[in-house]
């Protein structure tokens, strides 16, 4: 049998951002693939490079365990993994090239390289997978094992260089309908301790990932879906809610990471995710990603809490109805107010991904967008720019305008990858000015209600006492915007 080295390409100090915040979470659908490949006999390792600083750490692991393939695969699971950062490509660059000096067969599956075919090609892959990757990974490494010299043009799933040296691709792989087929991801390869104190030092709690679901069927048109699709299928919530109580009980996470794209869109399940929480009396707390209509449907946020919900992660983007249906979202703005009101009330936290400068956007819903977080005020915002990645309506509406750069090199970049309304400085200014605005409403809304309600807890003190710096820096920020587009603005 032969020997498979598994690693992936996010390597937590090329994002500075991200090592900075130290919520680093482990390549979870790298060990899905790993556990597949084990349960039929092969013997596998992962080599985690998420702490390394360099991708040359990987000779290691290729002298000592002498694999027969490599194979990069991404966490295809983790919104960082789907960026495709240009500096976790030339790091996947790096580690191929050393596979390839060993003579190792190389194969990858990633967002990236599903973009990127050619390119990951040329410097030195032998297949790229494409979609869901286990199934079509099993029978690569069995074609190799039984004839190594021969191209695979039997299994699907996967694009490669033929005879004559140009791409062939096989016909797609049909995706997998019942998930707990899969064997239960290989924790035991993980080295968890780096990731227990990292958490532990930032945030005094350790947060682990688990996903019940893959794909997404809504169709928001710059949503890029390389490896999951517009597809559905899910984890049994006894399934779930078993593994983690197992994996808990060994690392001593008490906060789990539900990577879903969706969460709890299949109907019942999330019934059945809280009835099962509650007979198992699970101890950990949750975040989720989700949508506001989703989340109004029948008693879904009732369930979320009662099933220990700890913050959802609200795909907002924009308070101007104008720009939801440019982007195809299919959510209405009063459905944002309503599904945040409703998860405050049964006590989970609620957190916004808004998203600037997508084409057509004028100051007048950019003031829309700022009034919503103003009014709602949010326990938690993330903020970036409308960001094209191919496979998207979105990305076939702007590539010609992407000429120099393509992808951002960091998930810190925020650049403006194509002509919008306003200057590209101007949206990356502006994504700082509404963070500092929004944490000087937060603080104004603690002085507020909390002294006549109680003693300020020490986060909500930390609020209080930020409010002068926080509105400085909006004021400096501010004068910055005046001068890159001042009638923008001065409508802010």
């Amino acid at each position: 049998m032969l020997n498979v080295l598994f690693t992936h390409s996010y390597f937590l100090h090329f994002d500075t951002k991200q090592l900075q915040t130290g919520m680093p979470y482990p390549p979870l659908a790298t060990i899905y693939a790993a556990a597949v490949l084990r349960q039929q006999g092969y013997k596998v390792k992962l080599h985690d490079i998420q702490f390394d600083t360099t991708p040359q750490t990987i000779a290691k692991p290729l002298a000592e365990f002498k694999p027969q393939v490599v194979v990069i695969y991404d966490d295809s699971f983790n919104y960082l993994s789907k960026m495709c950062l240009t500096n976790m490509r030339h790091a996947a660059f790096q580690m191929m090239a050393l596979a390839k000096a060993q003579k190792c067969k190389v194969v990858v599956s990633s967002s990236d390289a599903t973009d990127h075919t050619e390119l990951y090609l040329q410097n030195g892959a032998d297949v790229i997978i494409i979609g869901e990757a286990e199934q079509s990974l099993l029978e690569y490494i069995q074609f190799v094992e039984q004839t190594p010299n021969n191209l695979p043009a039997t299994i699907n799933g996967l694009v490669y260089k033929n005879a004559e040296g140009t791409l062939a691709k096989t016909p797609p792989r049909l995706v997998l309908k019942d998930l707990d087929q899969l064997p239960l991801p290989a924790w035991d390869l993980v080295n968890i301790t780096p990731y227990r104190n990292t958490w532990l030092k930032h945030h005094g709690y350790f947060s682990i990932n688990f996903v019940t679901t893959r794909g997404c069927p809504y169709k928001c048109n710059w949503c890029a879906k390389p490896v999951y699709g517009n597809r559905y299928n899910s984890h049994s919530p006894e399934r779930i809610i078993d593994s983690i109580n197992e994996w808990q009980a060994k690392f001593g996470f008490t906060h789990v990471w539900f990577a879903d794209d969706i969460f709890g869109l299949k109907p019942n399940w999330l019934k059945r995710f809280a009835e099962y929480s509650q007979q198992q009396q699970t101890t950990w707390r949750y975040k989720i990603q989700s949508r506001a209509d989703l989340l109004l449907e029948e008693d879904n946020i009732k369930h979320l809490a009662t099933s220990g919900c700890d913050t959802v992660w609200m795909g907002a983007e924009s308070g101007s109805q104008k720009i939801l249906d440019a982007m195809d979202k299919g959510t209405k703005v009063e459905q944002i107010a309503e599904a945040t009101q409703l998860l405050k009330k049964h006590g989970i936290k609620v957190a916004f991904f808004l998203q600037l400068g997508y084409p057509t956007e004028t100051f007048a819903d950019l003031k829309q967008t700022l009034n919503m977080v103003q009014t709602l005020l949010p326990n938690d915002l993330g903020i970036s720019v409308s960001y094209p990645l191919p496979g998207t309506k979105f990305y076939d509406t702007v590539k010609s305008q992407l000429i120099q750069k393509s992808n951002w090199t960091d998930s810190d970049d925020l650049a403006l990858l194509f002509s919008s309304t306003y200057k590209p400085e101007f949206y990356k200014q502006l994504q700082r000015y509404i963070h500092y605005r929004y944490r000087t409403w937060q603080g104004l809304h603690v002085a507020k209600y909390l002294f006549a309600n109680g003693f300020p807890k020490f986060q909500q003190w930390k609020q209080l006492l930020a409010i002068p710096k926080n509105k400085m820096k909006a004021t400096q920020i501010k004068s910055q915007l005046k001068k890159l587009e001042p009638n923008a603005a001065n409508s802010l």
